[in-house]
């Protein structure tokens, strides 16, 4: 091995919010265990483009001993995709049920308030009070078929997006709710790739931040609307 430049994680300052994924065209990075990790130093040309998009300033760039990077294993590694996993083009159509599946069978709404969007609830609606959270990113209940039975039921939803939308943003609402009400528990319900995890640092502060005993759960969804967790 030689010296060359290649990235290097700080992972104190990380919280796993995902946003260095998709600018990490070769896929040298991953969430491992809720925090960025460079998952193959061949993978990573040292080039950056991860760099300006922490907002936390957990990547930086160091000249050390690695292993050189290798284009014909960034392509096998991606496996006909470049690109966030989130967005990989998939056909499910094959494996969707018929018109006479049980599938097809009318259920009824466990939804118990409106609105459901995490920016448009205002932090002192009365129904956040005492009340076991639902935060769902927002492609769960489409990918997750058993949404309102197993996950809904008997909670208050706040839906909203951990890679499009402003953390910053995210993190002030939820102090605040957290703040202002007497919450019993939170369920985190997720997809299973790394940009969606960016949540839950952000409700784990700040539930660490109200002093409060709250308890946190997690649900992963597959792509293929299978419950991993």
């Amino acid at each position: 091995m030689s010296k060359r430049k290649i990235i290097r994680i700080d992972e104190d300052k990380c919280n796993g919010c995902g946003a260095c994924i998709p600018n990490c065209r070769e896929g040298a990075i991953k969430i491992i265990d809720h925090k960025a990790r460079l998952v193959s130093e061949v993978l990573c040309d040292g080039l950056g483009a991860c760099l300006g998009t922490c907002p936390q300033g957990a990547i930086t760039i160091e000249e050390r001993e690695a292993q050189a990077f290798d284009e014909k294993k960034v392509e096998a590694h991606h496996a006909h995709h470049v690109g966030c996993p989130g967005s990989k083009i998939m056909d499910f159509r094959k494996k969707q049920a018929g018109p006479n599946s049980k599938a097809s069978i009318a259920v009824n709404s466990e939804l118990q308030q409106w609105p459901v969007q995490i920016m448009l609830i205002p932090p002192h609606a009365p129904y956040l009070n005492n009340a076991d959270l639902l935060v769902a990113a927002d492609c769960v209940p489409f990918a997750y078929a058993n949404f309102h039975q197993d996950l809904l039921k008997g909670k208050i939803v706040l839906v909203g997006c951990p890679k499009l939308d402003d953390p910053d943003a995210y993190r002030e609402k939820f102090a605040r709710i957290l703040g202002l009400n007497q919450i019993k528990s939170i369920t985190y319900a997720h997809m299973e790739v790394p940009c969606c995890s960016g949540l839950i640092g952000i409700i784990k502060e700040a539930i660490s931040g109200s002093g409060k005993d709250v308890e946190f759960k997690e649900a992963v969804i597959s792509i293929q609307g299978e419950r991993l967790k």
